[in-house]
């Protein structure tokens, strides 16, 4: 008998692969963990502190210990965060937003990355880097960053743009959620409208939350959902650039077999399986929330793995032209959005 292709014999080495990742993903949990709990305690945005803790402990990633369980974390671990968030989303919700509130967020997600597309021209950008933006601001900021980019092909400086796409997307959704509130305020939206203004164009959900029920119970609940059909269209928009990028990203990976190069990457599965179960209602609110914390905390992960990859100095040599075009895509969606308001009112 042959002992090396007998199942056994894989056992060892499988174990030592799985030995080898441990010391790099039990770094990133840690500093998840503690992202998490400063956070908690002292409030502000649970991402942005993740990516800070990192970036503070990147010499770590060249360490040939921990870099092969931080290289698993940014890839693997992020992608099942992704697929997971499924887990928060219905049909019945998105049905329940009505055809023009449906229409006018697809607008502006539209809109919103085609204005990434040309500014980004413009300043120089390459398409991978304007659709990441674009995507970003549009959809749900840094965790549609993590999905779009995890179909894009690897560029030289693609995880820096990420890192500050990521921090930029962070920051601007925490100042939408003190200024939004106001301007809605402001302007006497009903809560129809201003959940519509708050859900359609603040990043982050849990900033969209944060916003919306400052306005009222009424404005949070219909703030949620238009914020969660946001996410929804996170699975055709990863799917189009997927199918846009395939050759790039088989050209750059030339050692892969062609046919490995699947068009519907494995998460975004997972999402619309997510999200077919819980429309069905095979999942319990309790289940909802564990799969919901499972993937806030792989995604935390992620983003403290990603951190460590990159530096300070290497954040700021990304320079003003990153910050510039989001800050544009923020402006533009809340633009159009608001312009629809008030043209329907």
């Amino acid at each position: 008998m042959n002992t090396r292709s007998s199942p056994l014999a894989l056992v060892p080495s499988a174990w030592q692969g799985i030995a080898a990742l441990l010391p790099g993903i039990g770094l990133s949990s840690v500093l998840a963990i503690a992202a998490t709990s400063v956070s908690t305690l002292h409030g502000g945005p649970q991402l942005l502190y993740a990516l800070l803790f990192g970036v503070a402990f990147h010499y770590l990633s060249n360490e040939p210990r921990t870099r092969p369980g931080i290289e698993f974390c940014g890839l693997a671990v992020l992608r099942l965060g992704v697929g997971l968030l499924g887990a928060r989303i219905t049909a019945a919700q998105i049905a329940g937003l009505g055809w023009e509130t449906a229409l006018t967020v697809i607008a502006a997600i539209v809109t919103t990355m085609a204005c990434g597309l040309a500014v980004g021209r413009k300043l120089g950008m390459s398409r991978a880097q304007r659709v990441l933006s674009g995507g970003a601001v549009a959809i749900c900021g840094a965790s549609a960053a993590l999905a779009i980019t995890a179909v894009l092909p690897r560029e030289k400086d693609g995880e820096r743009f990420t890192l500050m796409v990521v921090v930029t997307v962070t920051v601007m959704s925490t100042l939408a959620m003190i200024v939004y509130p106001l301007i809605a305020r402001l302007l006497h939206l009903p809560p129809e409208a201003a959940g519509l203004f708050i859900g359609g164009t603040i990043h982050d959900v849990a900033q969209v939350v944060g916003a919306g029920y400052t306005l009222g119970h009424e404005t949070g609940d219909i703030a949620t959902i238009v914020k969660l059909f946001r996410v929804s269209m996170l699975t055709v928009v990863v799917l189009i650039v997927s199918a846009a990028f395939k050759k790039s990203r088989e050209a750059a990976a030339p050692g892969q077999a062609k046919g490995r190069q699947a068009l519907m990457p494995w998460f975004l599965w997972l999402f619309i399986g997510m999200v077919a179960l819980n429309s069905l209602g095979a999942l319990s609110p309790r289940m909802q929330d564990g799969f919901n914390d499972v993937s806030r905390a792989c995604l935390v992960a992620a983003i403290a793995a990603l951190g460590m990859k990159t530096s300070f100095a290497q954040l700021a040599r990304a320079g003003w032209r990153p910050l510039a075009l989001i800050v544009i895509e923020t402006a533009w969606i809340a633009a159009f959005v608001l312009a629809v308001i008030l043209l329907r009112h």
